[in-house]
Parts: C-alpha cells; structure tokens; sequence
C-alpha cells in the first residue's frame, strides 16, 4: 500500500485516506468575464499531464480534511514532497537527488 503524508497531520497514512485533486499551482484568472473563450478552455480544461514529476493537489479526505500539495513522479509513482498549500514549490533539483540516494 502506498503510504502519503499528511503536512497537516504530520504523518503517513494509506493512500486510501486522500483524494487527488488535480494539477498544482494553477492561478485563477483575475478578470473571468473578460477572458476569451480559448483563455476560458485552457484554464478549465488544459492541464500539463507529464510523464516524469508533477506538482498535484490532494486532499485528506479521511483525515484533518485540507488541501496540499505533492511533487509525484507520475512513473514510479513516488512522492518526492508534500507541502502546505500556500507554500512554494521545492527545490526540483534537490528533490531529484534525495531521490537518486546522491
């Protein structure tokens, strides 16, 4: 079972317990109203999908109940980092080496 920890909670628990929310760090536009119908899609409905690492949003559903963010690897699916919503995103290339064992 894959194990994710809560930074509220400040522990793992069973994967079972969160619920993935998507792509991280997406800013809502300012001016809805006044955006184009291309503007309107790409911030809706386009998301980065990458193979490799990836910023996501989860939620601790069966625990404290927040929002927060992971660096995934989407191919071993690895979490390299969890972090408070708000906070900014890790280092990569610090991530990448724990990682390696470096």
């Amino acid at each position: 079972m894959l194990l994710i920890y809560c930074p509220y909670c400040q522990e793992e628990r069973p994967e079972l317990e969160f619920a993935h929310a998507g792509e991280a760090h997406i800013a809502r536009p300012t001016n809805m109203a006044d955006i184009s119908d291309e503007e309107f899609e790409t911030f809706f409905f386009i998301r980065s999908n990458p193979k490799g690492l990836a910023y996501e949003r989860w939620r601790h559903v069966h625990g404290c109940g927040c929002f927060f963010n992971a660096v995934r690897d989407t191919v071993s699916d690895k979490f390299l980092a969890t972090y408070k919503t708000g906070e900014p995103k890790p280092d990569i290339d610090s991530l990448t080496k724990k990682g390696d064992g470096k």
